[in-house]
């Protein structure tokens, strides 16, 4: 087998490994979140930081334009002190968490995406997440890490490959924005 070959037979095993009840249980929350007005905060590092970033243009522009519920959604990578992450322990492991204290409250949503399921500011962020009533939801894939374990929905991606994770989070994250796109407003007519 090439190398193309194994790798889509590694991205149809990941999609397949999909437990499409966790998906349809970050569905339901995000839509009840969004009918009661409260916020949803997306935070993830590096690759995984741009599958963030495309999660809130979907939920912001497509899944809300022209609509009475809209989402109010942010992604924690984009704002400005993730560019000043030393500012934050040297580190930036508590970058998401100071962004939290100024806009989280309870019964908001903290997701978490994680290829490792490890990154530490991540897991700091659904920790406080959890500690101020927000709900929380995490993204994880490889064996899972310490995310999986503290979220209230965990939606992991069976396999050992990072990017085959990362590719594997997009098409989660295009499950959802989906939804709200096609069939939400269907379910509401």
């Amino acid at each position: 087998m090439n190398f193309p070959e194994r790798y889509k037979a590694e991205i149809v095993s990941a999609v397949e490994s999909i437990d499409l009840d966790e998906v349809n249980e970050v569905i339901a929350l995000f839509k009840l979140t969004r009918n009661f007005g409260h916020n949803i905060f997306i935070c993830a590092n590096t690759n995984s930081g741009r599958t963030a970033s495309r999660v809130v243009s979907d939920m912001m522009t497509r899944s809300s334009f022209g609509r009475s519920a809209r989402f109010r959604v942010m992604s924690l990578d984009d704002g400005p002190p993730v560019s000043a992450s030393d500012q934050y322990g040297g580190d930036g492991e508590g970058v998401f968490v100071e962004q939290l204290k100024n806009f989280a409250e309870p019964n908001d949503v903290v997701v978490g995406i994680s290829a490792s399921g490890n990154s530490s500011s991540v897991v700091r962020a659904l920790r406080y997440g959890a500690c101020i009533g927000c709900k929380t939801v995490a993204m994880t894939g490889l064996d899972d890490g310490q995310l999986g374990a503290l979220a209230d929905i965990s939606v992991h991606v069976g396999s050992t490959q990072l990017g085959t994770v990362e590719d594997t989070h997009i098409i989660i994250c295009h499950m959802i924005g989906s939804y709200f796109l096609d069939f939400d407003c269907q379910e509401a007519a």
